[in-house]
């Protein structure tokens, strides 16, 4: 196999070891080291060739579903830390441990630095 060669991880054999290696769970970060090259230059390759993009977001996708089934039938089952976390994520608006009030944020936001620096003015 040729290490740190673009065009052998553009065929097909380098993008189904890709896809591989992503199914599999493994990071960008490990996967360039299987390459043999940095995972700067896996993410300058993402960036230039799609396929080896897509070869990526491929595998990683099969996975991603899989986890997402396997949580959604342990909440279903009623794991409740498994439905706590499916809720916090599919449902942020009612579910987040600090949830923002309803209303304008930025303006709220705003008013909490405007306070901010004069409580800071003060001292």
């Amino acid at each position: 196999m040729a290490r740190g060669k673009f065009e052998y991880w553009r065929s097909e054999d380098g993008l189904i070891l890709l896809e591989g290696w992503a199914r599999d769970g493994l990071t960008d970060e490990q996967i360039a080291h299987n390459i043999g090259i940095t995972a700067k230059t896996l993410y300058e390759w993402k960036n230039r060739f799609c396929e080896i993009s897509e070869a990526l977001k491929k595998g990683k996708e099969v996975v991603d579903y899989e986890v997402e089934n396997a949580l959604l039938n342990k909440a279903l089952s009623g794991d409740t830390i498994a439905g706590m976390f499916w809720l916090k994520n599919r449902r942020p608006d009612k579910w987040r441990d600090h949830p923002e009030p309803k209303g304008d944020s930025d303006a709220l936001k705003k008013a909490k630095e405007l306070l901010g620096g004069i409580d800071s003015a003060i001292d």
